[in-house]
């Protein structure tokens, strides 16, 4: 498998796979690398291209080489590679590749095995299609900032790039159904992945089909994920953090209003109408709720929930997450050396398979560090060749 992308979508499509024992070939710009070398988080705050924490996730288990592939000599070695290759993952706007004599018709003609995943803003076709967008444009256009944030405010985005990552493994879950038709008939073909699409094939769930059955837009309530009734969704504040309410069902409101001891507000009409304080006045009823919980730590908290079989839950941060014993129990979290940056713990897969093992076997690739590898034990290219490539500013 190839890899040329930059940044999250097109290295975490690959770095899936990667890490389920695909040899990933990861082509890099020389003396500059891959964008996500340039976002942090750094060590002490120290911006290093090796020792970028995004980085160094997103690219475990790769082999890196760095060439350019905007050259005649680049495109050519980049030929060579894909000759044997069985998946090309790429996010790079359709016109460039088209530039670069890389769009899917010259490849198919190359190498009719080959599988090549696109995962751009807007796809290879439509109008769109040559736009530049990041992750908030793409969960704009999906609809989904539509239901997200307060009714009285605008539009908000989900967090951390989350468009990136699921647009990546719908490419990753894309190019293993290519494999097995590759395997029955001995052809590939383009997978064409638009983080717009993606996003909006999530809206359709909560959005689309509200507007299409009762002509209503959804509405937001001011939480990510908010339920349609009071409390789901709010996050009320106790003795050491947060604690995450949900109460689906009337019976789960109810066993905790009597065990808080049924407070007399709960009487009064304004709050028996769990939709009236969902969307119109939440936080009033917050600021109700909010002595009684923070009189205990989440732990306390959600012990007592889970005793009483209500589904409030602790909001974890960070440092919950890394030492939470569930995690620990199902080895979420690997450690492992890097030789710029000492020893990291990396998150795990979303996945536990019985048989096929997940492992991390060798952390990210340094910049051109599997250049010889690559070029003089594969493609028979000699050391006095590479210093030449070198020297031309080609690798």
């Amino acid at each position: 498998m190839v890899e040329y992308g930059s940044f999250i979508s097109a290295p975490y499509c690959t770095k899936l796979m990667a890490d389920m024992g695909a040899e990933v070939i990861k082509i890099e710009r020389p003396g500059i690398g891959d964008e996500s070398r340039n976002h942090g988080p750094f060590p002490d705050d120290v911006p290093h291209p090796e020792r970028s924490g995004l980085f160094l996730y997103l690219n475990t288990n790769k082999l890196g080489i760095t060439l350019d592939v905007g050259t005649a000599t680049g495109r050519r070695i980049l030929e060579k590679i894909l000759k044997d290759a069985d998946i090309f993952v790429e996010n790079n706007p359709p016109q460039l590749m088209n530039e670069l004599e890389l769009d899917y018709p010259r490849l198919r003609e190359m190498n009719p095995r080959l599988i090549v995943t696109s995962i751009t803003p807007y796809g290879q076709t439509g109008p769109y299609r040559d736009y530049k967008a990041y992750a908030i444009n793409c969960c704009a256009f999906g609809g989904v900032s539509q239901s997200l944030g307060h009714n009285w405010r605008e539009p908000l985005t989900f967090p951390l790039s989350m468009g990136h990552y699921l647009a990546a493994v719908n490419g990753a879950a894309a190019a293993m159904v290519a494999i097995l038709v590759q395997d029955t008939t001995g052809k590939g073909q383009h997978i064409d992945i638009s983080e717009a699409d993606v996003w909006a094939s999530h809206h359709v769930g909560f959005g689309v089909t509200i507007y299409t059955f009762i002509g209503r837009e959804h509405l937001r309530n001011g939480y990510l994920g908010g339920g349609w009734t009071y409390p789901t969704g709010r996050f009320i504040p106790c003795k050491d953090g947060y604690m995450a309410l949900c109460a689906p069902q009337i019976k789960h409101w109810k066993k905790f209003l009597k065990l808080m001891g049924n407070p007399d507000w709960a009487e009064d009409p304004r709050y028996r109408d769990r939709r009236a304080m969902e969307y119109e006045y939440p936080e009033e009823v917050d600021a109700l709720l909010a002595p009684w919980f923070l009189e205990h730590t989440k732990k306390e908290h959600f012990e007592f929930f889970e005793k009483n079989a209500i589904p409030f839950a602790p909001l974890n941060n960070i440092e919950d997450e890394v030492n939470d014993p569930h995690l620990a129990e199902r080895g979420f979290f690997t450690a492992m050396d890097h030789e710029d940056i000492g020893t990291l713990k990396y998150p795990g897969p979303p996945y536990i398979f019985s048989i096929t093992p997940w492992s991390l076997e060798h952390p990210a690739p340094r910049l051109g560090e599997h250049n010889e590898e690559i070029y003089c034990s594969r493609l028979g290219y000699s050391k006095q060749d590479l210093v030449k490539l070198r020297k031309d500013k080609i690798i």
